[in-house]
């Protein structure tokens, strides 16, 4: 059974190396943002490392549009300057059109009036 835990554990997540093309554009232009908004900030690595509680490296990967940089840090790093709020819209279940439709098509459709039965015999 420990075997099977190891293999597991051993086996890579190809998603870092190689995710989706739309992925990875849109990691990218996060970072390349982030960075523009540090810079315009005037900030240094070290400053918004200190702020959110990390590293100067973990920035300097987010800012790189590293797969592997944890979530935390992206939205650390919104936070640290202050664009969160921008946030708030991500997949949001009300604008998720497509989802929508998926779930109205899916509805249950009325059954037809049950007819009363009476004791008229």
């Amino acid at each position: 059974m420990q075997d099977l835990g190891m293999l597991i554990m051993a086996q890579k997540n190809i998603l870092y190396e190689t995710p989706p093309y739309a992925v990875e554009n849109s990691i990218s232009l996060l970072a390349k943002n982030l960075k523009t908004a540090r810079l315009r900030r005037n900030l240094t690595l070290k400053e918004v490392a200190e702020k959110i509680g990390t590293g100067v490296k973990v920035i300097h990967d987010a800012e790189q549009g590293k797969p592997t940089t944890s979530i935390v840090v992206y939205f650390a790093l919104l936070w640290a300057y202050d664009l969160l709020k921008e946030t708030e819209g991500l997949a949001n279940p009300l604008e998720d059109e497509t989802g929508l439709r998926l779930m109205e098509s899916k509805a249950p459709q009325r059954s037809k009036k049950k007819k009363v039965l009476d004791n008229d015999f």
